[in-house]
């Protein structure tokens, strides 16, 4: 990993600017593998050498990866559009704040579940990508009965919806049956209000929506909705794998 200037490294890991880096700097407060450090221009590997600031260790890595498990009403963007919403990157609590943090794709503002935020755009891009998007897994409920074969043939097919946009070919299988059966999605690209618009092509509506997989990392089950934590360098590397039925 490259060198960088350490008040740049300071400002990069979460609310502090480079003036104030700065300032603790020339007060004393920052220590570099035990040593103080006053030199804005002192360079440091934020991956090989430990900066703390009064004692207190900086966040390691580079990057961060944050796992959500998103709420309703919560929008999948790091600024508000300034209607009131809350965005996903509200949510995140001081302690794993940095610049630059923004979901690594989007959930609808009435969809729950697992949101990845993050601020290294290169991996973001990496998974997004139509060319090796990471497969989405979803839990649907709908508001009436399914026909569960006709719809894993429509589905492995891929689907035209109405306005003529063909579908790649996705995985569904029945988790509960009953008035209002619950399935299982597997996407392999993400589209506007897409599994939403799947079963509208089906005849069927969508009354929740919930993001339970992000390629072959599950939603932490004991992550309460509207709370978030960081994941291990394992875990994002499951993000990129598979998910396994």
């Amino acid at each position: 990993m490259p060198l960088e200037r350490i008040d740049k490294i300071i400002a990069s890991q979460g609310e502090l600017s480079r003036s104030d880096a700065k300032k603790l700097l020339s007060d004393g407060a920052v220590a570099v593998n035990g040593k103080q450090v006053r030199d804005c221009s002192f360079k440091a590997d934020i991956d090989a050498d430990i900066v703390c600031i009064h004692g207190k260790p900086l966040r390691s890595g580079k990057y961060i990866y944050i796992m959500l498990n998103k709420p309703t009403g919560v929008v999948s963007a790091s600024r508000s559009s300034g209607k009131g919403e809350k965005t996903v990157v509200e949510l995140v609590p001081r302690s794993m704040k940095r610049s630059g943090l923004f979901p690594a794709g989007r959930l609808d503002s009435d969809s729950t579940g697992f949101v990845l935020i993050t601020d290294d755009g290169e991996f973001a891009h990496r998974i997004l990508s139509p060319s090796n998007h990471v497969e989405k897994t979803y839990e649907v409920t709908l508001s009436h009965q399914a026909d569960i074969e006709r719809y894993t043939e429509a589905f492995s097919k891929g689907l035209v919806l109405s306005d003529g946009t063909r579908l790649l070919s996705a995985d569904v299988r029945m988790l509960s049956d009953g008035e209002r059966p619950v399935l299982e999605v597997v996407l392999r690209e993400g589209r506007y209000h897409q599994i939403k618009r799947m079963f509208a092509a089906l005849g069927n509506h969508v009354e929740a929506l919930r993001r339970t997989k992000i390629g072959g990392l599950e939603l932490d089950a004991a992550l309460p909705e509207g709370e978030c934590r960081e994941l291990t360098a394992e875990e994002v590397s499951e993000i990129t794998q598979k998910p396994n039925w």
